[in-house]
């Protein structure tokens, strides 16, 4: 269904980024896995999508340098062809309090989380949008349940709030250029992030009891979200957010 068509998927070395990539191979995409600093890892998966017939390709940049996101497009175009489906997953998950908060750091989490979100929308759209000749394409911002629920503290919820303002504000700019932009907001999910940012797996722990169904998520779950948003079959499906959180 999803043969010929191609996938950039953002801060895929690990977690959601990973099985988003890993999927979307198995639903027909060739994947452009996008990785910050472990390349190792970025690797691995781009080998796992090749042991199982894939195609794909690991790509090294920082989405909150333009210019990097511009040459990482670049090498996708020339690489795998013409872009049909952009994931933006990367971010940055920084548990600060307000009294805590500092230029440095809130800069950090608005160019990991927004800016980078905003640089490859803007070279997805430049490539997808039937109004430049493009054949149209699909764009799944990973937002969080704390834009919402104010969770994880004043950067990372603020950056999450952004996010779910910035896909709608998108999915109304683009509607009738061939693109359809939604987003996936998570609640809480096992993955390295959390552990990677500092610590915060006790608060994940009680947070649990908050759950409806009473469990963490697995990245896989929401990855069958991603791809299903990326697919034909949610063809109408436009300017929303879909949460997968458990019922919180």
């Amino acid at each position: 269904m999803n043969a010929g068509k191609v996938m950039l998927v953002t801060g895929a070395s690990r977690g959601i980024g990973a099985e988003v990539a890993l999927l979307a191979s198995k639903r027909g995409f060739a994947v452009a896995v996008n990785y910050l600093r472990d390349e190792r890892a970025a690797h691995d998966v781009v080998a796992r999508i090749g042991r199982e017939g894939g195609r794909a390709m690991a790509l090294q940049a920082d989405i909150g340098d333009q210019a990097q996101v511009a040459r990482m497009f670049a090498k996708v175009d020339e690489s795998l062809g013409t872009l049909g489906a952009l994931v933006n997953n990367a971010g940055l998950l920084d548990v600060v309090a307000i009294d805590d908060v500092t230029e440095e750091r809130l800069l950090a989490s608005y160019r990991a989380n927004v800016f980078g979100a905003a640089y490859c929308a803007r070279e997805a759209v430049r490539r997808m949008s039937t109004a430049r000749g493009g054949r149209g394409g699909t764009i799944v911002n990973l937002s969080s349940v704390a834009s919402r629920l104010g969770g994880l503290g004043v950067a990372y919820a603020g950056t999450k709030g952004a996010t779910d303002a910035f896909t709608l504000a998108l999915a109304n700019e683009v509607a009738a250029q061939g693109i359809r932009v939604t987003a996936v907001r998570p609640g809480l999910i096992d993955t390295t992030i959390h552990a990677a940012s500092g610590g915060v797996d006790s608060m994940r722990e009680r947070a649990k009891s908050a759950v409806p169904m009473k469990r963490h998520g697995a990245p896989s779950e929401v990855a069958e979200a991603v791809l299903w948003l990326s697919s034909e079959q949610a063809s109408y499906v436009h300017g929303t957010i879909v949460d997968v959180s458990g019922g919180r």
